[in-house]
């Protein structure tokens, strides 16, 4: 269906990827895969067509369409909810709009012999036969159903978009691009702002909807429940599997073990040869031997091993002061905004050492509960805080709160203190910020590296319990693995907003749920609960026939 021909994209005298040729077929469904700036978001602008390569080219028939979501954008302002949302059929409505132009002009007129007048006849019979061929679509019930999938509710659709934040203005954009039925999507990390729920709801919508896909997606649960087929870019090239994230984490390790035996085996031979070229390069009677295997290894392809990233984060929390038995304690605890309910009746105990899972829609109270229980905001009912309760905090905007014109170094250099001062270049080294890299500002780090560096402040002062709202947010794969790990092994008390369900599988062991004005216990681990709830969504399926 697409085919991208040759591409090379070169910095000066170096390339990112060279010479990249591949073919996306009708319902493919593929993740685009490789370590931070091997160049996955620059390939996927060329195939956009907003971002041009240094050679080759990305080549479609004239009547497919590429619709393209990136990490970051803003919605235009000036419109509701729904009118930018169906801002996704502009392109229909201007075409019956000029129909409608062009009728009323022919109407008008009385040159009925004129060339003139025979061209417009021709115009509107084209625009026409374009217009009636499209099929016919309820327009505003096609915008409701995607809205309300991707979590807006009916009150959210006549609200300005300026009443929004970036999240949910990119839930917007991904809404118009999704009703465009594009006959390629591509992604780049669009679970960053959606909810359980959400990305569930897109995970059906694109397996379902028959069109091809390309994500970028650091969600390990959402490429593997909806990709198809892997493409890995490494050293400036790629490696294409018709399989799944986990199955091709399979294969790359086996195709990478192969990789080095095959090293091992050419540089073995190189030393031989080589050895033999000095042993009897002065010999009249090996002259001939030796030219051959000089020639031999001049021109010999050497045999490279994909990189790993072997940047290695070590990540410990450090042990927690002994609390209470019941860190946090809360007992019919309601919160309202003006005539806004978020919820109501609140009641949960969290005892010493538990970790928890709060989820459910945004919006639904999960951040504000976290802000009462931090002594943030009002509220009614009682919250009790247990005794000698120590709390480490991670908001979802911590990274976005860092003074931009600081260095790594004297960000953390601030708000180090006693002993731990003298750690510090060991510490930033631990979190890949070793050497030169502290001597950057904050304002040129991607937003995993304003990530890491927000979590080592978290981690010079002892805590017993830590609250991380949407820690995993632009961390890549192997960080949250290692985030993971040091979690699960923290012997203090946890609270975790997250919809990362790869993530919070194995490390919670309760879930709260946030939804309809209540906050609702479930015993088990996140799988738990999921098939719980799909369980439920069943019965009342069949409640309602």
């Amino acid at each position: 269906m697409i085919s991208v021909d040759g591409l090379t994209v070169e910095f000066g005298a170096t390339s990112l990827f060279k010479n990249i040729t591949f073919v996306i077929n009708e319902k493919d469904r593929i993740a685009l895969m490789g370590k931070n700036g091997a160049g996955k978001s620059t390939l996927l602008k060329i195939i956009a067509g907003t971002r041009q390569p240094s050679s080759g080219r990305v080549s479609k028939p004239q009547d497919k369409t590429i619709a393209y979501l990136p990490q970051h954008l803003m919605t235009e302002d000036g419109r509701t909810v729904f009118k930018e949302a169906s801002q996704a059929f502009a392109h229909i409505f201007e075409m019956a709009s000029e129909i409608e132009v062009l009728n009323n002009e022919l109407a008008s007129r009385t040159d009925y012999e004129s060339d003139s007048y025979y061209a417009l006849i021709e115009k509107v019979s084209a625009l026409s036969e374009k217009y009636y061929s499209i099929e016919e679509i309820n327009f505003d019930a096609e915008v409701e159903k995607i809205l309300l999938g991707l979590g807006f509710s009916r009150n959210d659709f006549n609200r300005p978009t300026t009443e929004f934040s970036g999240g949910w203005r990119m839930r917007i954009e991904l809404a118009k691009l999704l009703l465009q039925k594009p006959d390629l999507i591509l992604l780049d990390e669009p679970t960053n702002h959606l909810d359980i729920e959400s990305i569930q709801w897109l995970e059906d919508f694109l397996i379902n909807c028959g069109k091809a896909v390309i994500v970028i997606s650091h969600d390990r649960a959402f490429v593997d429940n909806i990709t198809t087929r892997t493409i890995e870019v490494t050293m400036g090239r790629i490696y294409d599997y018709k399989v799944n994230y986990s199955k091709y984490l399979i294969l790359r390790r086996e195709r990478r073990e192969q990789q080095q035996k095959a090293y091992e085996e050419q540089q073995k031979m190189i030393a031989e040869n080589q050895a033999f070229i000095e042993r009897f390069k002065g010999t009249y009677s090996k002259t001939l031997q030796v030219q051959s295997r000089v020639k031999m290894l001049e021109k010999l392809e050497l045999v490279e091993v994909d990189e790993e990233d072997t940047s290695a984060l070590r990540l410990k929390f450090p042990p927690s002061p002994r609390s209470g038995s019941y860190p946090v304690i809360i007992q019919e605890v309601s919160k309202s905004y003006d005539d806004n309910l978020i919820f109501k009746n609140a009641s949960l105990t969290i005892e010493r050492g538990e970790k928890i899972a709060f989820v459910g829609k945004n919006g639904e109270g999960k951040s504000t509960l976290v802000k009462a229980i931090m002594n943030e905001i009002d509220f009614d009912g009682e919250l009790t805080l247990g005794h000698n309760t120590m709390i480490g905090y991670f908001a979802q905007n911590q990274a976005s709160l860092l003074n931009e014109e600081l260095t790594i170094f004297q960000t953390i250099d601030d708000v180090a203190v006693g002993d731990v001062r003298t750690k510090i270049k060991d510490i930033l080294g631990a979190f890949m910020f070793g050497g030169e890299t502290s001597t950057k500002k904050v304002k040129v780090l991607s937003g995993g590296e304003r990530t890491r560096l927000a979590m080592i402040k978290l981690l010079l002062e002892p805590v017993n319990l830590l609250i991380l709202d949407e820690p995993t947010n632009h961390l890549d794969m192997k960080t949250k693995d290692i985030l993971k790990e040091a979690l699960m092994a923290y012997d203090g008390t946890l609270i975790l907003v997250s919809h990362d369900r790869d993530f919070l599988d194995g490390l919670v062991s309760k879930v709260y749920e946030f939804g309809n004005k209540k906050v609702k216990e479930h015993l088990g681990g996140i799988k738990d609960f999921l098939t719980t709830k799909k369980m439920e969504s069943l019965r009342e399926l069949e409640r309602t026939n």
